[in-house]
């Protein structure tokens, strides 16, 4: 589907109009996690035989919006902003983003009114959007929920700005949003308790950019780990590194951890990794820095696992690692610890192996695991986590999706916040 800019938003000859708004502030379609979630979750909520529009405000990081993003059926999309701005500059465009919003729409030959329904991540939700776009368009608007922070997060705990905002958007989405997506049952009930429709919607994945099969090194060579993403100290790749050591040597030299997302300069500022240790085992690790996607499903394939390891706290509880889907999807197991859903699609010795917790001795014991297998058993489990990612298939979700989003909403007769509650939506996961 073509594009536009913030210059150019005129339709093509002949096109349908949408009826589904989406709205978005990021490296939109393929830039991080929050793009792809976005993008899937377009695709998914998308009615028949209509597109979705998505309106991206580019972020103000030096950079300018494709010309020509590649992007699916269905999706249309107008990019806003791009270049770089100051700090003031920044901020005045976030609290005029609905009002350049709507004056793309204008551009575009979209009327508000004709919108059968509008979405938005829970970032960019706040007083001035809920109002601007409720009144403009007259139709339900949707807030796609992904965490719940906790203060012991952030170095100056409550006081912090970026926490208080993030849990002010949290409270303005209870008590404001027409409906609410979550992505974990955790978050899912502290919205149905409010009475509100909520969906739990898990992250999605496109099988059909999975069609590689994996082809990792004979597992009798050693295995291969794989950490994608932004670490921060929310995945504890110290204990990772930490279990890697209390290894017996001649299994240690069997393990290697690639780490793409960050280089080695950066690794003690973006995530909790600790310099003597990182030291201890330099042989060991391979820092691939920041890669494209394509790269990162490159490296899925070649890995025997994808590794992640997370605290037993309330926001890790809350969300749901998008790099697990993801990992299922490209044959790659995964080695984790427990939290939020993931025990109704990762299964110990099946889709993956599962720590018994988040310590260096829980990460030790899963390698050891790990390197008793032989090839057979990998295979296994890589076809197994094969089929479960359908489970996370955008196109599954698509009735659902589309129907809670842009339908007309629960009936008279349903309790608020049951119709599309988690309870209803667990069966689509399974």
């Amino acid at each position: 589907m073509p594009t536009s800019s913030e210059e150019d938003t005129a339709p093509p000859p002949g096109a349908t109009p949408p009826r589904l708004l989406a709205l978005a502030a990021f490296r939109f379609p393929h830039g991080d996690a929050m793009s792809n979630r976005l993008l899937q979750l377009a695709r998914s909520a998308t009615p028949p035989g209509t597109p979705t529009l998505v309106v991206n405000d580019w972020p103000a990081d030096g950079t300018r919006p494709p010309a020509d993003p590649p992007l699916p059926p269905g999706v249309r999309l107008i990019s806003l902003g791009g270049g770089t701005h100051g700090p003031l500059a920044r901020w005045l465009r976030g609290r005029t983003r609905p009002l350049r919003v709507l004056a793309a729409l204008r551009r575009a030959g979209v009327r508000p009114r004709d919108l059968t329904g509008v979405y938005l991540p829970l970032s960019l939700w706040n007083l001035t959007t809920w109002a601007v776009l409720r009144s403009a368009t007259r139709c339900p608007v949707t807030v796609d929920v992904l965490e719940r922070h906790d203060p012991e997060q952030f170095p100056r705990g409550r006081i912090t700005p970026y926490f208080l905002r993030h849990r002010w958007s949290l409270f303005l989405a209870g008590r404001l949003a027409d409906r609410v997506i979550a992505v974990s049952e955790t978050l899912a009930g502290h919205f149905v308790r409010r009475g509100l429709p909520t969906l739990v919607v898990p992250p999605q994945v496109d099988l059909a950019e999975h069609t590689a099969s994996a082809a990792p090194p004979p597992i009798a060579e050693g295995i291969r780990l794989l950490y994608a993403g932004s670490a921060g100290p929310k995945d504890l790749l110290t204990v990772v590194l930490a279990g890697m050591r209390g290894l017996p040597r001649a299994e240690r030299d069997r393990v290697r951890l690639v780490i793409a997302g960050f280089d080695r300069d950066r690794a003690a500022s973006l995530s909790d990794l600790d310099e003597g240790l990182l030291t201890e085992l330099a042989d060991r690790v391979t820092f691939l820095g920041r890669v494209p996607r394509d790269r990162v499903l490159a490296e899925l394939r070649r890995s025997h696992f994808s590794v992640l390891v997370r605290p037993l706290a309330g926001y890790a509880q809350a969300g749901f690692p998008s790099k697990v889907p993801e990992s299922l999807a490209a044959g790659c197991p995964v080695l984790l610890n427990s939290t939020s859903d993931l025990g109704r699609y990762v299964v110990d010795g099946r889709e993956g192996l599962v720590l018994a917790g988040p310590t260096a001795d829980d990460v030790r014991e899963g390698l050891a695991r790990a390197l008793a297998l032989d090839e057979a058993a990998w295979r296994a489990m890589s076809r197994a986590a094969r089929e479960r990612a359908g489970s996370f298939d955008y196109r599954l979700w698509a009735p659902v999706v589309s129907a809670f989003v842009a339908g007309p909403g629960p009936a008279p007769d349903e309790a608020p916040g049951r119709s599309a509650s988690a309870a209803s939506s667990s069966g689509v996961s399974r």
